[in-house]
Formats: C-alpha cells, structure tokens, sequence
C-alpha cells in the first residue's frame, strides 16, 4: 500500500467518523437518539471551569481598563505583545500634567506665589504619575499575567480536552445506536466489540478531563495570591499618592489667604477647612499659637512703623543682592518699607538683610 492509498483510506475515515457523530449529535437535539450522562461530579467540574474562565475574562478585561483607560493605548499595546515587540514609552497623564505645570510656573515666576505653586504641584503630579507607572508594571506581571496564562494555557488545554470527551460519548452513543439496530449475529459481534472499544476510550478520556478540571482548585488558590499581591500594589500606590498630595496641600497651606490679599479678591471660595492653615480656622490658629499671613496681618504690619516675627514656610533663593534667600521653618524678623512693593517685605536674619516675598512667610503673634 502506497502512502496516497492511506491517506485516501485515513479521510474516508475521518469522514465516517465525522459523519456518524453529526448524525448522532442531531439525533440527540432531536429527541430521537438516547444521550450518555456525565456523571454528577465531572459536570460540576465541568461547570465550575467554564464559570471560571468566564470571570476570569471579564476580570482581566476590566483590570486592563482600570489600569489604562484609554482604549487607543490599550489596542497598541496588545499589538506590541503579539509582534513581540515592547511597547515605546510614553508620558503618562499625570506626568505630562506635572511637566505642563512646571513650565507654566517657570515662566510666571519661581518668586510669584502662583508660579511657586504650580511648580510645587507639578513635581507632585509627576511623582504621582511615577507610582501609577509602577503600580501599572507590578499588577500587569503579578496579576494580569497570572490571569492571562490560565486563559490562553491551562483552559485552552482543558477545552481541547472537553472537545475530545465530546467525540468519544458520540462515539459511543453511536456504536450503542448501532448495536440496537443489529439483526445479524456477525453485525452484533462486530458492534458489540465497537462498543467496548468506544466505552474504554471515553472511560479514559473522561478520567483524563476529570483530572485536568480538578486542577481548578489549585487556580483559584494562585488567582487568590495573585488577588493579594494586586491589593498590596494598589495600596502602596494609593499611600504613595495621599503622602504626596499631604505633603503638597501642608506646602500650598497659606497659599489661598497670600494670594487673597496679595490680589483683594475676597469673592473666592473659601479653602475647605481641612487644610492646615485655611482661611477661617480661628480654632486652629488659637490652639497653635500662630496666626495666619491674612489681609488684616499684612495691612497692620504695613501701616506700623515696628516689626514682627514670621516663620519662613518655603525655601526660597534670593533672585540677586537686594533679596534674603530663605530657609523652610526658620523664624525672621519682617518689617515694611515706605514705597516697597505691597507683595514683598523687609527681612532681618542677624546681620543679613534683604526683600523676602510675602507669599513666603507666616507671622507670628
């Protein structure tokens, strides 16, 4: 026999095959062909897998979203993965805020309270957008992938499987078909003999599947260590961004009042009172012993020929000889100069003396 007669025999085969299951599959769905149950245990199995590859999808799905919102940015990433390839870098959101305020605040001035404050939340944008680069790296190789290898691996396997159990109850069914329909004796002892073949074959094909869909226990076990080490890398990033963000609202603290009175707008909203130095907390200004930089401060300080103390909120560097440059938390002594610039004061560290800005300073009573 040549190697063209055995693949003419191999598909006439096959095609017996295929036609044999499709004539019982409709049968069945017709109600005109008995069906071999699966047994109680392996339909659970059974269910269970399939339960869990479908909300292991729609999970994956939806972390991918979570984590990169933008749909654009998503579909060339998953192009990059296929080519195998990595994906460019790009400047995230937050980071190009961050950059956006940093420039802004550089040409309106380091020495202005409005470009001081814009550089100061710009850095802390880009940190912020730091910590999301790093929480989009650890949930993608700690979570997502975990996710993603049981769904293209462990569950594509077991549906190969499912889909082989499937053909051989077929088989079966079949061969039980045609032992009922046989008359002749030869055609019994050949159908009989097909149907202890096709009952063995299915016998082991569903032990095989059996043991792959009890494995699924342990996934969830690996999915569950995968679902702690996503909530860890969420809460760091989460700390991460409330520390930054506390430390930007303690340095912007008496930036609202400053830039009231600096400007004489008093329609403005006031600073909720959850910031440290808000506009309006007597409470808090009684019980620390300071007072707040505010218009009536400033006016008194201005039309008084004496000076006060003020605590220095900010570093600041002198801009050239007629400034003080100035240290965070330092305590200096301020007094006013006829004809001086109403956003600026005259400071007194010992021997140095200099302009400070106002925006920089917290007097003290």
């Amino acid at each position: 026999m040549n190697i063209m007669d055995f693949n003419v025999k191999k598909l006439a085969a096959d095609a017996g095959t295929f036609l044999s299951r499709a004539v019982q599959f409709t049968e069945e769905k017709l109600g005109q062909a008995e069906k071999t149950e699966l047994d109680a245990h392996l339909e659970n199995l059974l269910s269970k897998a399939e339960c869990t590859k479908i909300w292991t999808e729609k999970i994956m799905k939806q972390t991918e979203v979570l984590l990169q919102p933008n749909p654009n940015a998503r579909i060339e990433e998953f192009v990059y993965e296929k080519l195998d390839r990595k994906a460019p870098s790009r400047i995230n959101n937050p980071e190009l805020l961050g950059q956006y305020m940093i420039d802004a605040g550089t040409e309106f001035g380091p020495g202005t309270a409005y470009g001081n404050a814009l550089i100061k939340c710009g850095e802390t944008q880009k940190r912020i957008g730091t910590a999301d680069r790093e929480l989009i790296q650890t949930s993608a190789l700690n979570f997502l992938t975990p996710l993603r290898n049981f769904i293209e691996g462990d569950y594509k396997t077991i549906a190969k499987e499912r889909k082989l159990l499937q053909n051989k109850r077929l088989d079966l069914d079949a061969a039980k078909t045609r032992l009922k329909k046989a008359k002749a004796a030869e055609t019994r002892n050949s159908s009989e003999q097909e149907l202890r073949i096709t009952q063995s074959e299915f016998d082991r094909q569903a032990e095989i599947t059996r043991l792959l869909l009890e494995g699924i226990s342990s996934t969830h076990a690996h999915h569950l260590r995968c679902l702690n080490d996503f909530v860890e890398a969420q809460m760091t990033y989460y700390a991460q961004c409330y520390q930054y963000m506390l430390d930007l609202q303690k340095q912007l603290g008496s930036f609202p009042s400053n830039y009231l009175s600096n400007n004489n707008q008093t329609s403005l909203t006031p600073v909720p009172s959850v910031l440290p130095n808000a506009i309006g907390s007597s409470a808090m200004a009684s019980t620390s012993g300071l007072a707040i930089t505010s218009p009536s401060n400033l006016s008194d300080l201005k039309e008084c020929s004496g000076s006060r103390k003020a605590r220095v909120l900010y570093d600041y560097d002198a801009a050239n000889s007629t400034e003080l440059s100035l240290l965070a938390d330092e305590v200096i002594t301020v007094f006013s100069v006829v004809g001086m610039d109403s956003d600026w004061l005259m400071g007194e560290r010992g021997n140095q003396k200099g302009k400070v800005p106002i925006t920089y300073l917290e007097l003290l009573n």
